[in-house]
C-alpha cells in the first residue's frame, strides 16, 4: 500500500520543519530565540481573555456555519473605521485566515487552474494551492527594490486561459513591502481587463511604519465584482491560537458559493468567536501601541542586522517579517547547524530558511525568514548569537 502522489507533492513547512531540532536543543539546556514563526509574545486583549473565563453556556454547541452574527457585525464595524463600508453578509468567519485562503482557492478555481503569486511569498499558500490541485504560477521580486512588484508587463505575460486570481498579501509576509495605491490600481486595472480576481491578505494592516499608511483593495469599489479579502484576528490581537480570521467579499456569488465549504466544515470555534468579539472592544489604543512596538522592534532589528558583516537585509514597511540574505552557501544547513551544533552561552537562535517561500527554484537559498516578534532584548541576544555564529560556520565551512 502506498499513500498519494499528492500528500507527496507537498512540501515540510521551512517555518516548523527544523522544529526537532530546536526540540533537541532545547532538551540539551539550550535556549533557543524563536525568531522563525510569527507568534507575538505581545499579550492577547485582556477582554478576550475575561470573555473566554466568562464563556456563559453549560455546552458548547455549534454555531451558524458562516459564523456568529454578533461577529460579523464586528468585523463589518472595524472596516468602518478605516473607511470601508461592508455589511455583514460580506463576511465569512473561517478557522483563521489560512481556511479563508483555502476557501477562496476552492471557490475560485477548477483544478489544473492557475493563481499568480508575487515570490517570495507566504509558503503555506503552498500547501493551500496543492490541497485545491490549484497551480502557483509565481512572478519574482527582489531585495534589491524592497520586494516592490515587477513592471506589469512581466505580470501580463504569466496570464493564460487557466489563470483565475492574482494573490497579494499587503503589508506582506515574509517582505514587509505594502503595496502602494497606484500598484492597486494597476493590478485592479488589469484583473478588469483580463476577467481574473484578485485576492489580498490584508492580516497585517494596522503594522505600518514610517508614517507610511495602509490601503486595502476593498476601498476600490468600482472592482468590488473582482476582490476577496483574506483577514485574520491572529497577529492584530495575539490571538493566533485562537484560529479565527475572515474572508470579505462584495461579490455576492463568492461569498454565496463559499458558504457550501463553510457548511461542509459544520462552524468555525465557538468559544474563540466570543473572544474575537471582546477584543475588537479593545480599543485603539491596543492596536497602536502594538504598531509602535513593532516598529522599534523593525529598527532595532535591521541596525542590528548591518553591523553583522554579509549580512543584507531591507527595511521592511509593514508586518513584522523580513528575508535577510546571509554570507553563506545554503542558509537551511546552517539553520540546522544553529540549532544542532552551536550555542553562546547556552542560547541560539531558530531561522526560516527562505527558499521554501519560493515557487522558483534556486532562489531564496541563501536567505532566511526573520520573524521580529521578541522583545528587543530577545534580539539583541539573538542577533549576537547570529553573528558569532556566522563567523564560526563560515570559519568551519568556509564561504
Amino acid at each position: 500500500m502506498d499513500i498519494s502522489n499528492r500528500i507527496k507533492g507537498f512540501q515540510a513547512s521551512p517555518i516548523r520543519r527544523l522544529s526537532p531540532y530546536a526540540l533537541d536543543a532545547e532538551k540539551r539546556g539550550v535556549k533557543v530565540y524563536h525568531l522563525n514563526i510569527g507568534q507575538p509574545d505581545i499579550k492577547t486583549p485582556r477582554e478576550a481573555i475575561d470573555a473566554i473565563h466568562n464563556f456563559p453556556a453549560d455546552i458548547i454547541a455549534y454555531g451558524q456555519s458562516d459564523g456568529d452574527w454578533a461577529l460579523r457585525e464586528a468585523v463589518a464595524k472595524y472596516y468602518g473605521t478605516f473607511s470601508v463600508e461592508i455589511s455583514p453578509n460580506d463576511v465569512l468567519i473561517t478557522t483563521g485566515g489560512s481556511e479563508a485562503l483555502l476557501f477562496s482557492l476552492m471557490t475560485l478555481c477548477d483544478p489544473g487552474d492557475e493563481l499568480i503569486v508575487p515570490e517570495p511569498y507566504y509558503t503555506n499558500v503552498h500547501s493551500f494551492a496543492r490541497m485545491a490541485n490549484v497551480n502557483i504560477v509565481p512572478i519574482t521580486s527582489v531585495l534589491q527594490n524592497g520586494f516592490a512588484l515587477p513592471p506589469l508587463s512581466q505580470i501580463e505575460e504569466k496570464i493564460t486561459s487557466r489563470t483565475k486570481a492574482i494573490l497579494l498579501c499587503s503589508p506582506n509576509n515574509p517582505t514587509g513591502h505594502i503595496y502602494s495605491p497606484r500598484e492597486l490600481e494597476v493590478i485592479l486595472t488589469m484583473c478588469r481587463k483580463r476577467g481574473i480576481f484578485l485576492v489580498v491578505d490584508e492580516v497585517y494592516r494596522e503594522f505600518c511604519y514610517d508614517g507610511k499608511t495602509f490601503t486595502s483593495a476593498l476601498t476600490y469599489t468600482e472592482y468590488s465584482d473582482l476582490v476577496i479579502v483574506v483577514d485574520s484576528l491572529s497577529k492584530r490581537f495575539s490571538m493566533c491560537g485562537a484560529r479565527i480570521g475572515c474572508l470579505v467579499s462584495r461579490n455576492r456569488s463568492v461569498i454565496r458559493e463559499t458558504l457550501k465549504l463553510s457548511q461542509a466544515r459544520l462552524c468555525p470555534p465557538s468559544i474563540e468567536q466570543r473572544a474575537a468579539v471582546a477584543a475588537f472592544g479593545a480599543g485603539d489604543e491596543y492596536i497602536e501601541s502594538v504598531r509602535a512596538e513593532y516598529e522599534k522592534r523593525r529598527n532595532f532589528i535591521v541596525n542590528a542586522l548591518k553591523k553583522i558583516p554579509g549580512v543584507k537585509c531591507s527595511n521592511p514597511d509593514g508586518a513584522f517579517y523580513l528575508i535577510a540574505e546571509l554570507p553563506v552557501e545554503n542558509a537551511e544547513d546552517f539553520a540546522i547547524y544553529m540549532l544542532r551544533d552551536f550555542n553562546l552561552n547556552g542560547e541560539t537562535v531558530m531561522l526560516a530558511p527562505a527558499e521554501g517561500f519560493y515557487e522558483s527554484k534556486d532562489l531564496g537559498r541563501r536567505q532566511v525568514r526573520i520573524a521580529y516578534i521578541l522583545n528587543t532584548d530577545d534580539l539583541g541576544r539573538a542577533c549576537e548569537c547570529l553573528k558569532e555564529g556566522l563567523l564560526q560556520y563560515n570559519k568551519t565551512f568556509g564561504y
